[in-house]
């Protein structure tokens, strides 16, 4: 359901002059209507839409005239007034299509007199001669041949005239461009011109063909000759001319092939004359004369590569390339066209020419298509699959087709599709299907990863060639593939293209060949069955995406298949609930509905009308713990095909259910989707609704009763109308004090909604109005919200308050308006950042009361009689003039104040809050229509003025050379005592002589000190007396803050006030508020400070200025303003370069403000323009940051390295940078090898930005993903400078790797290097037709292998992988291995050795990990590598000393280990590679025992990879396979050399670990049934360990092993562990549970405390089932513990900890049917759990929803069938849990007992006494407070819940507890409270929820609890008959 917005028509209407409506009135009739009087009538109209019926009436009027009326002097004058009329109006405007297609059925006898009134205009508009005003003539003469026949009868009678106008226009406008070379705006409206009469003139050639048919016209001296000369010379001139855009080029090349075409004879020479030209073989003798003197500059052998590709793109469009009608001249040229475009584009790369050159080659396959149908078999063979063309083709697809740019990505798919066409033509006839080139294709594009885009596309051409069938068979688990794929969000879209294509493909393919119905289960177990399997277990993203993309298409395609889908979910809704991390097979049905009746496939009222689904099973949706089935199920109600269905008052049930537990959700997207399909609710409601009201104005009741909806339309009516107003009591109810940030943006942003649907236009009946359900309490509701600390609240809450602003204010009297304009002047005054905001609300929000005026500002301002006097002006400007000044005069007084001591005015009046103020209420005037304008014009220029002055006080602390630490902390007196000095000596430091001149700093400090000792200690004014005389620090962060702010603020209303200059200047300057010489100003002051500011916060803020002011400089049309930008970047890139050591330009900071300024001024280019500053700017930049001169500054380079850096980053550059990535990746890598270290560091952040620039943003942690990244064409291709530079750059660092040389030499770039071209990897798809082969690349990066450098080699090992292809890894292997010496050898070199080994591990890996392993060349290959290995295990052994080397070789040989063990199950043996494994473990020293110290190098890498080795063999060994071969060779091997506790005994923690982690693997898929009966035999391995284990845990030292240790005996079964416990560490279980305890009491480790409560817990379970004895105490402890865990302090981990516990206690503790533990104990462990569903992270609150799933699962066991939530989200967790509570007191008896407990939680515990005693109203000293640290939680959220379920109690069991002594001192308590309560709020300021809002909050809040509490109290202590009365109240 999209709601879309009604588009509006414009129509011009025409006027015509006293002239003309003379003439007509002469002629016109009153008594009957001629053709005259209906002219008059309709020129009197003053609508165009009104003309237009009239105009139509003309044509069957004259249709009735007579045959003799030709000559009537009245048709005569009218059809002069209707050519005047047509050509006097705009090309865009309706009327004049109307007016020509009423004109086109003009009868015959007319036609002659109508062509001589049309000449007539026609030729007076030729005359024209103001080249400004070409453009009007242009479209008149575009219009005429458009389908107009009278126009075209006119061109071809004045056909000479209009060439003559085209030829001189055309010089005209080339001689006016020369003279405004430089005025940007001239010169692009002369480019527009230029394009549509270069389109005119071409028009003229095709569509009067005839006037220039036969040779009459073509000798020398015929006057049609010389113009056509003519204008072909033009159109050669623009087709050369690069200054000119690239659409006029373009076009050019379109005219040019047109006129040769025209005029060349013989035709049958022309193709061969275009190639010539194309191929630069023209000679001048072989051509006429007449082309060499229009077209010599095209006769050259070197055109311009642009040149080229426009003249291609001429040929193609204008020759005729059907029917062969060119012969074999035409097929030559094809071909020679295609080879010059394939040579093009590996040349042009900037982004529109390479865009252009994909469309042109798409253009060519066309081509190529048409020439085919009657090409000669010559043709067919050089275009089929198998031919040159057809290979470069594809090599252009294979790398054009992951291009950043989606045109190019587009068009190279329709070169695909056309290729495939093209090979299809050319096989006519034979199988298509078992075509080898198809074949072929289709085996290359499916060995390809799935992340690469451009196989989806190509595969999805190559399935409507070859069918869906042919393609599965090949591999059937296609579709699971690429469903697996769709988890990332970039694929999702061409994924689900692709499988559209399939399975519709697939289904057509069914129907065809079978019977009906036969196929369709097939087709569903392909095509559905994989996705509802995805649906219920897949991941949120992937789930998501399928719904998005997948499912509508899938639906589409078959609509019957929901039926199955519902049927089979529903089957497994009842087992499969879902998570939180699933959806479960509710969940998929809910996706599965919404999608279908959003798309229209079902109805919802038929689904629960029949029972398929119930209202239950939808409520269970609603509250689902997975957000996402909650959303799915909401919008299972809301969407719908048709927006005017009507709301069924289920539905309006079930959506008042949803609201009650999902508006207070953390995620924003979550919230944004409820508020959108409650937006769709609310559109169908309205709509619906008034479908109603137009059925009971007609009373035709029988349409209703025939659509079964029974209820008459009234009746619904009040429905919706209850309906929506209870959902705004609702809305209004969660806005409660302390209501959380989710909850508050969720309810304002749907009020807003229902504000803007119910929005009533002026007489319709309206079901629902927001403004009558306002009151006054509403109104400050919303008001309080502005008090909210997230800016989203407040904005909403205004939006909400301006949509109802006649309510709002007529609410407010003059008292409350008073108040609440005194709160917001002292909040724009006050230290808190956010205060100031909220006060801008506030005014912008009463500057709309009219009374503003007398009740408020009167006080603060003298009174303007003028103003009151003037009527016209409205309220709200006459008070924000007034509200702006009154800021004004404060903040001017306070700027002279600060000027005197800044750190007063930082702690007492910081000034950015007032400034803020002032933009706030600019923002919402309307400039445009002002009336008070010389008062506006003086007070902007106050503004500026002051802007200037306050920048003057702040701007030193923003622009000393550490602002961050400019004034100590601390403010003890000592320190302090530099604080005046500093701001008085505050110079910045880091000016270009920072690095000329070395500081000599003990004198430097010397003098410092010196200084210091001078200075009177009078003057420190750190402790300020503010205005209250109150004693106030000042902190360095409140300094800071307010001088950044201040600026922040300054830049905003500098760049706001920009705007107000009118984009056309031509207009009275007298009108303007600002004047150019003030923006100019502004400009220089941006300039200054972006070049100057030393803090990040301060030229960020003043950028954002900066940008408002540069991009209102572009649009401008002043000359002088729109230069400015030009030479402000000359400016700065002249002083970057002068490196003046002067220079006042910051060198550290990576260049502080410069980049941002250049960043600035590049990108308010506009878009379209030729992007000439950027150019000019890459240019210097790039010749400064690689300087071929190595005695130039430093300080130049590192600016143009920086600002580089933030150009690559600028999104908005887009495509536009690219084309200079290559250089600037030369430049990085060069800049590697200064020996300065501020290049250095520059260049290393500038290559980061390029990588990201190149490869994509990363989104994943995995740095070798095979995302971002290229494949080795790719990249070459699009970045071909690189390539001999990467090769040149690798051989220099490959030579100083000296071989024979022992001595350390590392080149700086060898990482850099490495770096890229690990980023490529390999493609099934490189060719032989590339030069760009990454084969050269191969031995170097062997080589770098060799370094000395650990990284590098391992770096060297991972490049290595994208440069060979898979085919080639074995025998690359191969020759790796046979290249590392034999044990015999001497002087080995370990670094070369372990190189390689590092290079063979990361190709296998690749291989391993390829999904070749099926086929035979894969096992051929793999076994050679293993039998290669084999002949070199000595490096595993003793033999080789180097412990690193042999972990390199045993890491390949684990890896080997692994993968053959997926083998095996494929049947391939291999028992003597199992054999050397227990050989190379045999000879370990873990057998022996390890002779080192854990000093030796390499030495725990060595054991690692040797444990490793062992826990793989071990688990293949424990596996039945191979006992089951029964060889001798399968015996010795079931009997590993090395036992799991051998490794468990080891004294390396590291190999403990190791063995420990993989005993935890095994026993967890142990526990979750992973392991398959037949692999019993790993368990086998676990047998007898648990001695082991328990003496572990007592004794083993390091944290991770004890951990994991612990974990394991916690996963162990107790029966097992429990009676070893005596004899192996002489304890009892209750000996080792109190140790356990004891551990989780330690606060150690977060991780060892929770696996210690953890293992506790379950044995205290196990022990009380087993009826052991456990002492009260220890209980108690435990109980105390997780009460410790659950506090909001603590880390996640302890929390989640607490939450498995009381899970796994819930059913025999806390739901019991007897208390075990105590009544006490028990309502303490629930209120853990209560707690939690609290708590502020949602996995606590989830994990803490599971203890309540339990509770309600067992309820239903126990009480059967009616309904029962099984699974729930937090906040319907907490209400259900206060009501199982409630139901256990009953069950266990203790009612009385335990209602005063729960009042006591109802009261809470209250800090109000403290509060009371401490000053703690006073203002807290943090800069940024936020009150409650929970954001989440919601107090009242949770007492109205308790309160709500204890009053049920009482009421069921009629409880009074009257003489309770526990109650009188709750009542007590709580009197004591309520009146402490009042004292406090008495004793609050003002409007307290301003100023005061985390105070005031908390205070209502503990109101509100007392008073619920107070309210239960009384109930309990009346008796039956008050009780009654009460709870009815």
């Amino acid at each position: 359901m999209v709601l879309k917005k009604k588009k509006e028509i414009q129509v011009d209407a025409f006027f015509l002059d006293h002239h003309q409506l003379e003439k007509l009135q002469r002629f016109s009739m009153t008594e009957e209507q001629n053709l005259a009087s209906l002219l008059l009538h309709c020129a009197q109209l003053r609508n165009g839409i009104q003309q237009i019926q009239c105009i139509k009436q003309i044509m069957p009027l004259v249709k009735q005239m007579d045959q003799n009326s030709a000559g009537d002097p009245m048709v005569k004058a009218c059809l002069d007034v209707l050519g005047e009329t047509y050509f006097s109006l705009s090309g865009k405007n309706p009327l004049k299509k109307v007016l020509a297609s009423s004109l086109n059925g003009l009868p015959g006898h007319l036609m002659v007199s109508a062509v001589q009134s049309f000449v007539c205009c026609l030729r007076e508009e030729l005359k024209t001669t103001d080249v400004y005003l070409y453009r009007k003539v242009l479209d008149n003469l575009a219009s005429c041949m458009e389908d107009f026949s009278l126009g075209r009868a006119c061109i071809k009678n004045l056909f000479e005239e209009v060439l003559q106008f085209l030829q001189k226009l055309l010089l005209d406008i080339q001689e006016e461009n020369r003279k405004n070379h430089g005025n940007r705006i001239v010169q692009t409206q002369l480019m527009h011109d230029l394009l549509i009469a270069i389109k005119v003139s071409m028009m003229l050639i095709q569509k009067l063909q005839e006037n220039i048919q036969g040779s009459l016209w073509k000798h020398n001296e015929s006057f049609v000759w010389q113009s056509m000369c003519s204008l072909l010379k033009s159109s050669t001139n623009f087709l050369m001319d690069a200054t000119l855009l690239q659409t006029v080029q373009t076009t050019s090349g379109l005219a040019v092939i047109l006129f040769i075409r025209a005029m060349y004879e013989p035709v049958e020479e022309l193709p061969s004359l275009i190639s010539d030209l194309l191929l630069g073989t023209m000679e001048h003798s072989a051509v006429p004369a007449w082309f060499v003197r229009n077209c010599g500059a095209l006769c050259t052998a070197e055109l311009p590569d642009s040149v080229l590709l426009f003249l291609c793109h001429g040929a193609l469009a204008m020759l005729d390339w059907k029917n062969g009608s060119m012969g074999e001249n035409g097929e030559k040229l094809l071909l020679d066209i295609a080879s010059v475009l394939l040579s093009l584009s590996s040349e042009l790369k900037e982004s529109s020419v390479a865009t252009s050159l994909s469309r042109i080659l798409a253009i060519w396959t066309n081509s190529a298509l048409a020439a085919l149908v009657s090409g000669s078999p010559d043709l067919k063979i050089k275009l089929n699959g198998n031919s040159d063309i057809t290979g470069k083709l594809l090599e252009y697809i294979y790398t054009h087709w992951d291009h950043p740019l989606d045109a190019i990505r587009h068009q190279t798919k329709l070169i695909f599709k056309n290729l495939l066409r093209i090979h299809q033509t050319t096989i006519a006839g034979s199988n298509g299907k078992s075509d080898p080139f198809f074949a072929r294709l289709i085996k290359h594009l499916l060995s390809l990863d799935w992340h690469v885009k451009g196989k989806y596309a190509s595969l999805g051409c190559l399935v409507e060639c070859v069918g869906t069938e042919n393609i599965l068979q090949l591999d059937r688990t296609i579709p699971v593939q690429i469903l697996d794929v769709m988890n990332d969000q970039s694929l999702a879209p061409y994924a689900s293209d692709l499988l559209e294509t399939m399975f519709t493909n697939h289904k057509a393919h069914f129907t065809l060949s079978f019977q009906e119905g036969t196929w369709i289960d097939q087709w569903h177990d392909l095509w559905v069955s994989p996705l509802l399997v995805i649906l219920c277990e897949g991941n949120h993203d992937q789930t998501t995406y399928i719904i998005d993309y997948y499912l509508p298409k899938l639906l589409k395609c078959s609509p019957d298949s929901l039926s199955y889908m519902i049927r089979i979910l529903q089957a497994s809704a009842d087992a499969n609930l879902g998570s939180c991390s699933t959806r479960g097979a509710l969940g998929a049905l809910m996706a599965c509905l919404r999608t279908a009746r959003a798309h229209g496939h079902l109805e919802l009222s038929n689904i629960l009308s029949s029972g398929l689904v119930s209202t239950e099973c939808i409520k269970q949706g609603l509250v689902h713990q997975h957000n996402q089935v909650c959303i799915d199920a909401l919008g299972l109600l809301c969407e719908t095909h048709r927006t005017t269905e009507i709301v069924s008052l289920e539905e309006m049930q079930l959506i008042q259910f949803f609201m009650m537990y999902n508006l207070n959700s953390q995620s924003p997207s979550i919230r944004q989707q409820i508020v959108s399909l409650l937006r769709k609710l609310f559109c169908r409601i309205h709509e619906s609704s008034q479908v109603l009201y137009k059925l009971e104005q007609n009373k035709t009741k029988q349409v209703l009763v025939e659509n079964s909806t029974h209820m008459p339309p009234l009746r619904i009516l009040q429905q919706y109308k209850d309906f929506m107003s209870s959902l705004c009591t609702r809305l209004f109810g969660v806005l409660f004090p302390g209501s959380s940030h989710p909850t508050r943006f969720s309810a304002l942003s749907i009020l807003e909604s229902i504000a803007e649907i119910f929005s009533a236009p002026k007489g319709q009946a309206q079901v629902f109005q927001l403004d009558q359900e306002m009151d006054c309490a509403r109104v400050q509701t919303l008001i309080q919200c502005f008090a909210s600390t997230f800016e989203e609240v407040k904005i909403l809450a205004f939006r909400l308050l301006m949509k109802l602003r006649d309510v709002a204010l007529n609410l407010q009297d003059s008292e409350n308006l008073d108040l609440l304009f005194q709160a917001a002047m002292d909040l724009s005054t006050s230290t808190k950042p956010y205060d100031c905001v909220t006060a801008s609300y506030l005014l912008n929000f009463l500057v709309y009361h009219e009374g503003l005026q007398n009740s408020c500002l009167g006080k603060w301002l003298e009174h303007n009689s003028q103003m009151d006097e003037n009527t016209s002006v409205s309220p709200v400007e006459k008070n924000t003039l007034a509200v702006i000044k009154l800021l004004l005069v404060n903040v001017e007084e306070e700027i002279l104040q600060a000027k005197k001591c800044l750190l007063q005015a930082a702690a007492s009046f910081p000034m950015y809050g007032r400034v803020h103020c002032i933009i706030g209420a600019l923002k919402q005037l309307p400039f445009n229509n002002l009336t008070l304008v010389s008062e506006w014009k003086e007070m902007v220029t106050r503004l500026i003025l002051m802007s200037y002055s306050l920048s003057a006080v702040v701007s030193p602390v923003v622009q000393s050379s550490s602002p961050e630490g400019l004034i100590p902390m601390d403010s003890d007196p000592e320190s302090a005592g530099r604080l005046q000095m500093i701001l008085h000596e505050i110079q910045p430091q880091d000016t270009n002589d920072y690095f000329m001149q070395a500081k000599i700093l003990k004198e430097h400090c010397k003098e410092e000190s010196e200084k210091l000792d001078q200075r009177p200690t009078k003057s420190i004014c750190t402790e300020m007396r503010g205005k209250d005389r109150q004693a106030c620090d000042v902190t360095a962060q409140m300094v800071l803050v307010c001088c950044w702010r201040s600026m922040k603020e300054v830049s905003l209303l500098l760049g706001t006030l920009c705007k107000l200059l009118p984009s056309q200047t031509t207009s009275e300057p007298s009108d303007a508020l600002i004047t150019v010489e003030q923006v100019k100003n502004i400009g220089d002051y941006f300039k200054h400070h972006l070049l100057q500011s030393r803090h990040r916060g301060a030229f960020e803020l003043a950028y954002a200025g900066f940008v408002q002011l540069t991009e209102m400089l572009s649009r401008c049309n002043s000359e002088s303003l729109h230069k400015m930008p030009e030479q402000w970047l000359s400016y700065v890139l002249e002083e970057i370069k002068s490196c003046d050591p002067s220079s006042t330009l910051c060198a550290t900071r990576r260049s502080a403000g410069i980049p941002f300024y250049i960043q600035a001024l590049l990108a308010s280019e506009p878009k379209k323009s030729k992007t000439d500053l950027l150019k000019m700017t890459m240019k210097e930049l790039i010749s400064l940051a690689a300087p071929l001169n190595e005695s130039l500054s430093v300080i130049p380079q590192v600016h143009a390295l920086n600002i580089l850096r933030a150009l690559y980053r600028d999104t908005r550059l887009g495509e536009n940078i690219v084309p200079y990535v290559a250089d600037g990746i030369k430049a990085s890598i060069l800049g590697f090898m200064s020996p300065v270290w501020a290049v250095r560091n520059s260049s290393t952040l500038l290559f980061s930005a390029l990588i990201t620039r190149i490869f994509g943003v990363k989104r994943g942690k995995d740095e070798n993903s095979k995302k971002n990244r290229m494949t080795g064409r790719e990249f070459f291709s699009r970045f071909p400078s690189l390539y001999p530079f990467l090769l040149k750059q690798l051989e220099v660092v490959t030579n100083s790797l000296n071989s024979e040389a022992e001595e350390l030499k590392i080149h700086p770039s060898l990482f850099l290097l490495l770096l890229i071209l690990g980023r490529l990897y390999p493609s099934p798809m490189d060719g032989s037709h590339s030069a760009l082969s990454t084969a050269p690349f191969v031995p170097f990066i062997l080589r770098c292998g060799h370094s000395p450098v650990y990284r590098c080699r391992e770096m060297s090992g991972r490049a290595l992988v994208p440069f060979v292809m898979a085919n080639e890894v074995p025998r690359t292997v191969l020759a790796l291995l046979q290249g590392l010496p034999e044990p015999a050898t001497h002087c080995m070199r370990q670094n070369t050795v372990h190189g390689t080994l590092l290079q063979v591990f990361h190709l296998l890996q690749s291989y391993l990990e390829s999904n070749q392993f099926a086929s035979l060349d894969f096992q051929q290959g793999l076994g050679d590598i293993i039998t290669c290995m084999g002949t070199k295990l000595w490096l595993a052994k003793r033999l080789n000393p180097c412990l690193v080397t042999r972990a390199a070789c045993l890491d390949i040989l684990v890896m080997l280990s692994t993968h053959l063990e997926k083998f095996q199950k494929q049947g391939m043996q291999l028992l003597d590679f199992w054999e050397e494994m227990n050989s190379v473990i045999s000879d370990s020293e873990l057998m022996s025992g390890i002779p080192y110290s854990s000093a030796v190098p390499g030495l725990i890498q060595y054991l690692q990879s040797i444990t490793k080795l062992v826990i793989s063999v071990l688990s293949v060994t424990a596996g039945a396979d191979i006992e089951s071969c029964g060889s001798a060779a399968a015996k010795r091997m079931a009997k590993p050399s090395l036992s799991v506790a051998h490794l468990l005994h080891c004294e390396f923690h590291e190999v403990r670990l190791l063995a420990l982690e993989a005993i935890l693997l095994w026993l967890k898929q142990r526990n979750s049934k992973q392991i398959a009966e037949g692999r019993g035999g790993i368990l086998c391995l676990l047998i007898d360990l648990e001695d082991t284990f328990l003496t572990m845990a007592l004794k083993e030292t390091n944290p991770q092993c004890f951990c994991k240790v612990l974990e394991i005996l916690y996963n162990m079964d107790l029966k097992n562990v429990l009676p070893k416990t005596k004899c192996s560490i002489k304890m009892n279980p209750n000996e080792l549970l109190t140790w356990s305890l004891n551990l989780a009491d330690i606060p150690s480790s977060p991780e060892r405390q929770t696996i210690a409560l953890k293992f506790a817990s379950k044995l205290i379970i196990h022990l009380l089932q087993t009826h052991e004895q456990i002492s009260e105490e220890i209980l108690k402890k435990w109980v105390q513990l997780i009460v410790y865990f659950c506090g909001d302090e603590q880390e996640t981990e302890m929390l989640l900890a607490a939450a498995e516990v009381l899970k796994s206690i819930t059913s025999f503790l806390l739901i019991s049917e007897k208390l075990i533990l105590g009544l006490s104990d028990t309502l303490g462990l629930w209120k853990c759990v209560i707690l939690l569903l609290q708590n502020e992270d949602l996995v606590v609150r989830d994990a803490a929803a599971e203890v309540i799933q339990v509770a309600l699962s067992e309820k239903k066991s126990n009480e059967g069938t009616e309904f029962a939530f099984r699974i729930v989200n937090a906040p319907m967790a907490l209400d259900l849990a206060f009501g199982i509570l409630c139901e256990l007191l009953q069950r266990w008896g203790e009612v009385c007992a335990g209602v005063p407990i729960l009042l006591e939680w109802l009261l809470g515990d209250s800090d109000l006494q403290r509060d009371g005693e401490t000053p703690a109203l006073e203002e807290d000293d943090s800069l940024f407070d936020k009150g409650e640290v929970n954001f989440w939680a919601e107090k009242l959220t949770h007492v109205r819940q308790l309160s709500k379920h204890l009053l049920h109690l009482i009421s069921v069991t009629r409880l009074t507890l009257s003489d309770h002594g526990e109650l009188t001192r709750l009542s007590r308590i709580a009197l004591d409270q309520a009146q402490l309560i009042e004292h406090l709020l008495r004793a609050l300021p003002l409007a307290p929820e301003f100023s005061r809002t985390p105070e005031f909050t908390r205070l209502a809040i503990q109101k509100e609890r007392i008073s619920v509490c107070l309210k239960i109290l009384n109930l309990l202590k009346s008796d039956d008959t008050c009780r009654n009365e009460n709870l009815e109240k």
